[in-house]
């Protein structure tokens, strides 16, 4: 049995006919596992990661060529919403839905995709979400309340619970902490590392050490290509090519 959930194959992504922001790519993501994307500003890390959720299906101009199988089974050829049921998504901004109370928040998921739940399920559903990512003693109180009521870092955990909730089994983050002052970012930081328990990580960072800190695997991307991937404390102690030395001491970024 694989410990792969996610397999990545020549994978080639444009945004124009003739220019490639993603280049040949191949990974194996392992399961229940942080696996951190790194690289300078424009080197392809976000566009790698949406198309990993079938994202780029939303605008016409992107050209995506490859496969990704989740668990064996190529996403390319399965319904975009069941992809993304199945592929959780968090941004650099906290995004609660300005217009949802902190409970309609975690729930959007289901109210989006037009699945309807009984009271009690819902309840349930709240409840295991804002528990999963710390925040049920905070807010169980002022569930009627705007998401948008709560601070930055309460506001992209609700974000992480919002993602949790369809029960994916990959979870795509993008910068999530970026915004973030440093104690609300440690406070994520120890949140994925509880989380990939049940659900695997890919998360695009800038932070190196955060990275260093929370991911078992990482990449390094440069000009839309997968220069090194591998275990993280071998890429940051002994890198293999010269490119990821020198974004590492600095010298690119």
């Amino acid at each position: 049995m694989s410990n792969n959930i996610i397999e990545i194959k020549n994978l080639n992504i444009s945004y124009s006919s003739n220019v490639l922001s993603v280049k040949n790519v191949n990974a194996n993501i392992i399961k229940n596992e942080i696996t951190a994307i790194m690289g300078p500003s424009g080197c392809g890390k976000s566009t790698l990661l949406r198309a990993i959720n079938r994202m780029h299906d939303l605008y016409n101009n992107i050209k995506v060529d490859g496969q990704i199988f989740l668990n064996g089974t190529d996403i390319m050829k399965m319904q975009a919403i069941d992809v993304r049921r199945k592929i959780g998504m968090v941004f650099q901004r906290p995004n609660p839905f300005p217009n949802m109370s902190i409970a309609e928040n975690v729930l959007a998921g289901y109210t989006l995709n037009g699945l309807h739940l009984n009271k009690h399920e819902k309840a349930e559903i709240i409840e295991r979400c804002l528990k999963s990512v710390g925040l049920w003693e905070e807010v169980k109180d002022v569930q009627t309340k705007k998401g948008t009521f709560l601070s930055g870092g309460q506001q992209q955990r609700l974000c992480i619970a919002r993602a949790l909730a369809l029960q994916p089994e990959v979870l795509l983050m993008d910068e999530p902490t970026s915004a973030l002052d440093p104690i609300a970012t440690a406070r994520i930081e120890e949140l994925l590392l509880e989380l990939k328990k049940d659900v695997s990580i890919i998360i695009v960072t800038h932070n190196m050490g955060q990275a260093k800190r929370i991911a078992y695997n990482s990449m390094f991307m440069y000009l839309g290509e997968l220069i090194e991937y591998g275990d993280t404390q071998k890429l940051f102690n002994n890198p293999m090519h010269e490119q990821t030395k020198s974004y590492l001491a600095g010298h690119v970024g």
